[in-house]
């Protein structure tokens, strides 16, 4: 009797496919964390680029990061509990502060000397418009401030936060967001149309050191259902949509001197292919209260949100059916590219670049 070919179980598999990947690993930057208002006292254990780390607020309401392991026998951090302006660790009680200094071992006679086998890596933290932010690298000081969201603090405008999370990586999640053909397909009649006559407009792509941005020329408010509730009468929009490293992508709508809405999102790598977004929606409209414009617009926006998560599950589950990557552009992708593009430079390290004369493309699409 002949052995089974050992081969067998590969024969019947997806065809090749480059195992390349677009992750991509920025390190030397900020990430969101946490909404303000859900971080108490309770130790919070999240993932950040891969890493397990724990955030907490002390009890003068400061948040803090440190890396989710006490040193003293691995058990997770994020198991204890904050003692005034310490973290507990459940298993020990060994305490640290939120440099990561062993403050106390309860037992032990004397004060408790923190020898570096007893320092706890620990991470730049801010708060900042409804946002916890953590700096990738611990034991650094950040050499510039987190992205500061706009409009946060003018009374002329409203602003909705919502939070998700997502099955994909960073860069298929910004492209997503940036991405406009996609919305008169996956988002049919909530944005765009994907029937009837379509307008042809000019897209000027401006890239700089550390952003692109496009800007879309001669565009008709878009005719779906938030378009219809936002500009009832009409009108050509103003329409830029940037992504800015490491990890912000901005879509902004201007009809007109009164009415402008930007939508700001921040993606927080967890894992290879596991991405949080906290967004933050600021708006203005002259004949209508904010309060009214939120009530109408989080529903879709959410409705919105979980078509697009659906469809980054789908592909991240089919990247891995296939065992990597493999993209065909066109001139429609008008920023998926040049995000890539920054993520890698930026993973080689991004420093803070002088500012130039940004590289400019011009494009035509239908919408």
């Amino acid at each position: 009797m002949s052995k089974p070919d050992p081969k067998w179980e590969e024969r019947l598999s997806p065809p090749d496919t480059k195992p390349t990947s677009s992750v991509a690993e920025v390190r030397d930057d900020w990430y969101v964390v946490a909404i303000g208002r859900s971080l108490g006292s309770t130790p919070l254990a999240t993932t950040l680029l891969g890493t397990p780390i724990v955030v907490y607020r002390t009890a003068s309401g400061v948040p803090a990061a440190l890396l989710d392991r006490c040193p003293h026998r691995n058990v997770p951090l994020s198991l204890g509990q904050v003692r005034g302006e310490h973290l507990e660790c459940g298993y020990h009680g060994w305490r640290f502060d939120r440099e990561g200094a062993c403050r106390a071992i309860p037992g032990l006679c004397g004060e408790a000397s923190d020898s570096r086998a007893r320092h706890v890596p620990a991470f730049a933290t801010r708060e900042q418009f409804g946002f916890v932010w953590v700096y990738a690298t611990p034991d650094v000081e950040p050499a510039r401030d987190p992205f500061p969201f706009p409009h946060q603090d003018d009374s002329d405008y409203t602003t909705v936060r919502q939070t998700m999370e997502l099955e994909g990586s960073l860069h298929a999640a910004a492209e997503n967001a940036l991405d406009v053909p996609h919305t008169a397909f996956l988002h049919r009649g909530l944005f765009r149309k994907d029937g009837g006559a379509r307008s042809e407009i000019t897209v000027e792509v401006r890239r700089f050191h550390d952003r692109v941005e496009a800007e879309y020329i001669g565009e008709a408010r878009p005719e779906g259902l938030i378009g219809r509730v936002l500009a009832p009468a009409g009108g050509t929009v103003t329409h830029f949509d940037r992504f800015i490293l490491p990890c912000i992508a901005q879509v902004e709508y201007r009809l007109g001197d009164k009415s402008h809405l930007v939508a700001t999102t921040a993606l927080t790598p967890r894992t290879d292919h596991t991405t949080g977004l906290f967004a933050a929606v600021s708006f203005r409209f002259p004949f209508l209260p904010g309060g009214v414009v939120g009530r109408a617009l989080e529903p879709l926006a959410m409705r919105i949100l979980r078509q697009d998560a659906q469809m980054l599950r789908a592909q991240t589950a089919n990247v891995r059916r296939f065992g990597g990557e493999r993209y065909a552009t066109s001139e429609l992708d008008v920023l998926g590219p040049h995000i890539l593009r920054l993520l890698r430079q930026a993973e080689r390290g991004r420093g803070d670049g002088a500012a130039v004369e940004p590289t400019v493309k011009t494009t035509r699409m239908q919408v």
